[in-house]
């Protein structure tokens, strides 16, 4: 830096590597304010708009993003900042708009700027203007000019400050614009299985992971869960990759949807060294550009062969020699580290790290190791940043694999060996498609991985393939912590393992098989792998034919003794090393008789089946769970897709199908007011074991007309879940929705459910005090319908992990007493409940094994639609087959409660609660019989979190949450509508309103849904009208026959969950702005709303109608992300949309105001699944003008009437947005009609 020349080396270290991320933000930001950057700049250099998709992007500022993107990655993640330096302040919005920010300005320039509306009383007369901040603007005041500067004006003077666009012509390198090499490295048919069996490669490899992303372009499906060991327990030898598991987002920060959501993410980035952070120079930009992380052959030798001051390139050998043994790989590895030094000593800025080569003389060290061995040595000798590391491996070919590299400094990846195997297939006619070239077979595999990542990176959040190089997002689990110290440095790691002479002997176990002694005749096919479907000598499950036998026996014959058999066989793997808890014995205690324990009828009720949804299994399994858990005494949960109201009150002839616990999910799917109020426990499903940070979708093959009705969408028309809750993108957004729950079903309990992963534990934390009554720790084994491959195996962890910190976190934080904690994940015997009983859990979650009692047969095809036992299947032949009847299910929970019985006798506990939390009645295993498992330490999931003997903490659920909801609003509104509720009559209120009254009308719509259901009163029988600034959730779930009319503004999630209700908007009178260019509500509003209508006069924030399913809405302008995931519902917008609008609508129609005939340019088409359309047919010319007219008799519309006024040439100017699909849809189902009258008359 010319401004600090060698002082600088005084500065570090530059942030503050304790702090918290704002604290290291602001340290950042302040180096290069200081540095000499404009406020601005700086900002824009942190927190870039995402500019790598969008086209219509002034190409100056674009040319300012990507030359800045060549210095530093984006700090991504959602963040509204504010900042002054004592004469500009300001904020700035991250990329994705995942905070709120609201400001308005006043006639006599004062600016007020928070997180919602109304937190000052401002007389409207004085109001100028009132706007919101937008995803990547800058909002900044500057009182020496005495004026605020608008974020383009701001931009462009930043932009055009330095020639950036001539400096990337002139330095920056677009990879595809390399010539074509002089040598490109050719298939070797002849030694390939040996080198596959090297690398570790199963025929599962080729047939279930390699060949399907080839053809498909897609990361292969799987379901069921995981039922494998942890590969620190596996008797077989495991690669690096398969020792960590991938981190997620939950509460704290959202996943982001890759696909629908897909102009902020990115793959762009570069390689090269990087320049100066403190200086602007052309030389800061001579990098190579490359558009993904995966390289073929052709693109790794262009830059193989690249020349020049900046580019030059040098390829080291990852190889080490076998006969060496393990200290061999050690030394080698060593020497690798020690030659990246001197390959930058001398002017190298691009490595290629290579184990082309293997044969019998040469074995491979694992790349990832040798990836994260170099990164974090050159990290400790301060030139990481000197330098690009590129692996060149025959080993990576699932996604995991590719995210890790990445993750541990790699910029780039040539798989050769995976692309090898590709040419092989082809030329053996074996498992890809017949005719299919291998260009077209390497792009579906690069484009699958591609995919994979975009996922990958999206789980936690991140949008960008820069932040996420070398971000080490992963948890270790089963490594020694001198290994990660050295290699892996900071990465999580809380059990020991695995060391790095345990790796190595893993891999010269793999040389080995394929390079056998001379002697010993080699194999000449793959091993058939058994990873991720049972086979007979491939890798153990848990579940098996032979405990899918006895479980099916014990429940059909009423044999507890046959049961006993099943445990035997599930306890006895798990002892021999398949779960962790399998290394846990229990102290020994004193003896009671069993006449003395806790009843099996007690016991029972702390069971549950897991969250399964009508759609992912065939409504005779859903009914037959829901019958035997209610006769239990215990709960079933419905999962996401809703419940039949049928279902609300038992049968005939005593059968209950209600299930006690329904879920609210991200899809929101059939989640009306009625449906909470019919409810026990009401869960919040931040995520899934099997799949953590990720939505789901339901094709429309699936959506049958039943299923249509109960999820209240369209039948035929796909259903996606969001991979966030939309009103959830931080902890205190999760308080709300807690307390919209409580509000609208006040007896019930809230629950929110979380997956295991490191951290889990302060994440609860924060629930807890987020006011939730329960919480479950899931475990990554747990089944599933449908998920990739990569995160079933490889995302998540074990729930005794994340169990044992949750308990150890709330019981020191004295939060532990207000929640009750449940867990689930392949629990199936007496055993599992007691060990997660003795490590904190009251309650315990069943979804595999109850499958298995009811005849699932582990074929792992749910996301086939093809079960052969009618379960996992909408297919009606399939459904005949169906054999389950409640009785099997609670034999088989009666069994496990006895055995639970004999277990608490044998250990002296009369009463189930006096186990809860006594993780002093366990211990290890004395001796572990295992060659790489000896080095695991368990202490940190035995630690105590209290001295013995200490009772002034406690342990387990004492106390109630308080939901502070005796200040609420509906209170005062129920008592005046009673009325109403009893009679039917009119009634009308008004009052004013404040944004500290949140879910207003919400419990109202409670006691509406209770007595009258869905149908709720006639329209407009209960009338409120308020004026002022509305809280969050304004009408949340607000029942039909109530109607809200503010005269005022509204916060976030208005009308969330709206069913059959009416809200109308407008500014409060005296407002002397232009209602139609300033904003009336929030973020998220409409948010899965079923039916109703709501008006607003004004500009709504993002995600307008979020999920919409059926509600009429007319708005005069809106934000990014309108109409996202919509599946039914009208939507009318009198005014201009942000960007992505209608991504991942499949139903429903939009009418859009093209005032200024840019529109087109802010749909997702969705690849041509979205249609704009005129407005031409006579039916939906009507329906428009009817909603434009009563938005302007509701709330006296400028903008509408002057619609109305000029009908015929403002129809012009509207454009009808729908679905391919829809519209199909809707053709097909008018054909049956006419059809039909045809025939019937």
């Amino acid at each position: 830096s010319s401004l600090f020349g060698d002082d600088v080396r005084k500065l570090i270290p530059l942030v503050n590597e304790i702090g918290s991320d704002s604290a290291t933000l602001d340290n950042a930001l302040e180096l290069l304010v200081m540095g000499g950057r404009h406020l601005a700049h700086a900002l824009m250099m942190l927190v870039p708009e995402a500019w790598g998709a969008n086209e219509h992007m002034d190409p100056e500022r674009r040319a300012f993003y990507e030359y800045h993107a060549c210095i530093m990655e984006p700090w991504d993640g959602p963040a509204a900042i504010a900042f002054c330096d004592g004469v500009r302040i300001g904020a700035i919005l991250d990329r994705n708009g995942l905070r709120p920010a609201r400001y308005l300005v006043t006639h006599d320039d004062l600016v007020v700027m928070a997180s919602e509306t109304g937190v000052l009383d401002i007389e409207p007369a004085r109001v100028r203007e009132k706007w919101r901040l937008q995803p990547g603007r800058i909002f900044m005041v500057d009182t020496d000019e005495g004026r605020i500067i608008a974020d383009e004006e701001l931009k462009d003077r930043i932009v055009r400050r330095r020639p950036y666009g001539q400096w990337l012509s002139e330095n920056k390198i677009d990879l595809r614009d390399l010539p074509d090499p002089p040598h490109v490295h050719m298939p070797d048919h002849d030694t390939i299985v040996d080198r596959q069996q090297a690398f570790g490669y199963t025929l599962e490899d080729l047939k279930i992971l390699i060949a399907p992303m080839a053809a498909n372009g897609e990361q292969p499906l799987g379901s069921m869960g995981n039922d494998t060991p942890l590969a620190v327990l596996s008797r077989r030898p495991q690669l690096l990759y398969n020792y960590f598991k991938q981190l997620f987002a939950q509460v704290t920060n959202p996943p982001i949807d890759p696909i629908r959501e897909e102009l902020v993410m990115s793959l762009i980035h570069y390689i090269g060294s990087n320049g100066s952070l403190l200086e602007e120079t052309p030389e800061n930009c001579r990098q190579v550009r490359l558009e993904s992380a995966v390289l073929n052959n052709v693109e790794l030798e262009k830059i193989r062969n690249l020349e020049g001051v900046g580019y030059q390139c040098r390829t080291l050998s990852t190889l080490f020699d076998p006969t060496a043994g393990a200290p061999g790989m050690v030394a080698a590895l060593n020497r690798l580290c020690r030659a990246a030094s001197h390959a930058l000593d001398h002017g190298v800025r691009i490595i290629i790290l290579s184990d082309r080569g293997v044969d019998r003389n040469n074995a491979p060290i694992p790349a990832l190791l040798a990836v994260s061995a170099v990164h974090h040595h050159l990290i400790r000798e301060g030139t990481r940043t000197n330098v690009a590391l590129i692996v060149e491996s025959g080993e990576p070919r699932e996604v995991h694999h590719f995210a890790l590299l990445v993750g541990y400094g790699a910029s780039a990846v040539n798989p050769y060996l995976a692309l090898e195997t590709l040419a092989d297939m082809i030329r053996l006619g074996e498992y890809l498609p017949p005719g299919m070239t291998y260009e077209q077979a390497e792009y579906g595999y690069i484009k699958a991985v591609n995919k994979g990542l975009l996922k990958t990176m999206s789980k936690m959040g991140i949008s960008t393939l820069q932040s996420y190089r070398g971000a080490q997002i992963f948890e270790a689990v089963g490594l020694d912590k001198e290994l990660i110290d050295l290699h892996f440095t900071h990465t999580p790691s809380r059990i020991g393992g695995a060391t790095l002479e345990t790796i190595a002997q893993e891999t010269l176990a793999r040389h080995r098989f394929a390079y056998p002694p001379q002697h010993i005749p080699n194999s000449l096919d793959l091993d058939q792998g058994g990873h991720y479907k049972w086979r007979l000598d491939g890798e153990m499950h848990q579940i098996n034919p032979d405990t899918i036998a006895a479980l099916q026996q014990a429940v059909r014959s009423d044999s507890y003794e046959r049961f006993k058999q099943f445990s035997a066989l599930v306890n006895r793997q798990s002892e021999e090393l398949a779960t962790l808890r399998g290394l846990f014995r229990f102290r020994q205690g004193t003896p009671i008789p069993i006449e003395e324990v806790e009843p099996v009828e007690s016991i029972v009720k702390r069971f549950a089946t897991g969250a399964m949804s009508l759609g992912s299994i065939s409504r005779e399994a859903h009914e037959t769970l829901a019958i035997a858990m209610n006769r239990l005494g215990g709960k079933s949960n419905t999962g996401e897709g809703g419940e039949d109201p049928a279902r609300y009150k038992p049968d005939g002839n005593g059968n209950n199908r209600r299930s006690a616990i329904k879920q609210v999910a991200s899809g929101r799917f059939g989640v009306t007011a009625e449906y909470l109020v019919n409810a026990d426990e009401l869960q919040i499903k931040m995520a899934q074991g099997a799949k953590p940070g990720e939505g789901g979708e339901l094709p429309g093959r699936k959506v049958s007309d039943y299923i249509g009705r109960v999820r209240h969408t369209t039948p035929g028309v796909t259903l996606i879940s969001p991979p966030p809750h939309h009103d959830i993108y931080s902890i205190e957004d999760l308080a709300q929705l807690i307390f919209d729950l409580k509000n609208v079903n006040p007896e019930a309990r809230i629950s929110v459910k979380l997956v295991s992963e490191v951290g889990v534990g302060t994440v609860a934390a924060g629930v807890a005090k987020a006011h939730a009554d329960h919480i479950l720790i899931s475990g990554y084994e747990g089944g599933t319908g449908a998920s990739p491959l990569s995160s079933i195996k490889h995302a998540g962890i074990p729930w005794e992990l994340g169990l044992a910190e949750t308990q150890q976190t709330l019981v020191r934080n004295d939060l532990r007493g207000r929640v009750v904690i449940q867990t689930d994940g392949q629990l199936k015997s007496g055993r599992d409940v007691v060990i997660a009983a003795l490590l904190g859990a009251e309650e315990f979650g069943f979804s595999t094994a109850p499958l298995v009692a009811l005849g699932c047969m582990m074929m792992r095809v749910c996301h086939l639609n093809t079960c052969p036992v009618g379960i996992a299947t909408q297919d009606p032949v399939l459904r005949e087959r169906f054999e389950g009847k409640p009785e099997y299910v609670e034999r088989f929970f009666r069994y496990v409660a006895q055995e639970v019985r004999e277990i608490m006798a044998s250990l002296g506990f009369r009463r189930f609660e006096e186990m809860i939390g006594r993780v002093d009645m366990l211990d290890t295993v004395s001796a572990v019989d295992h060659w790489k498992a000896q080095g695991l330490d368990l202490s940190a999931i035995l630690e105590q979190p209290l001295a013995p003997g200490d009772t002034s903490v406690a342990i387990r659920c004492v106390q109630p949450q308080d939901h502070g909801l005796d200040e609420a609003i509906d209170y005062h509104l129920i008592n005046a509508c009673r009325a109403a509720l009893e009679e039917g009559s009119a009634v009308e209120i008004e009052g004013p309103i404040r944004n500290s009254n949140r879910t207003v009308g919400t419990m109202l719509s409670g006691e509406v849904a209770k007595r009258y259901g869905h149908a709720g009163l006639p329209d407009d029988t209960i009338t409120i009208r308020f004026q002022g600034s509305a809280g969050q959730s304004l009408g949340a779930f607000l029942a039909h026959g109530i109607t809200i009319e503010l005269e005022g503004d509204a916060s976030d999630y208005l009308g969330k969950g709206l069913s059959g209700g009416k809200i109308v908007a407008y500014p409060p009178r005296g407002s002397t702005f232009a209602a139609e260019e300033n904003i009336i509500a929030g973020n998220t509003l409409l948010y899965g709303a079923t039916s109703g209508e709501v008006y607003l006069r004004g500009v709504v924030g993002e995600r307008f109608a979020v999920r919409n399913s059926g509600a009429l809405a007319v708005v005069e302008g809106a934000g990014d992300h309108c109409c996202e995931y919509m599946t039914g519902g009208v939507v009318v917008v009198l005014g201009k949309t942000g960007r992505n609008f209608a991504a991942g609508m499949s139903g429903g129609i939009a009418f859009v105001y093209d005032c200024d005939g840019r529109f087109e340019t802010r749909v997702n088409r969705g690849h041509g699944s979205i249609l704009l359309e005129p407005v031409e047919e006579e039916h939906d010319r009507d329906l428009l003008f009817r909603l434009v007219e009563d938005h302007y008799m509701r709330t006296g519309s400028k903008r509408a009437r002057e619609i109305l006024d000029a009908w015929p040439q403002c129809l012009a100017s509207f454009r009808k947005v729908w679905s391919v699909e829809y519209k199909t849809l809707l053709a097909e189902r008018q054909d049956a009609q006419t059809e039909e009258q045809v025939v019937h008359g």
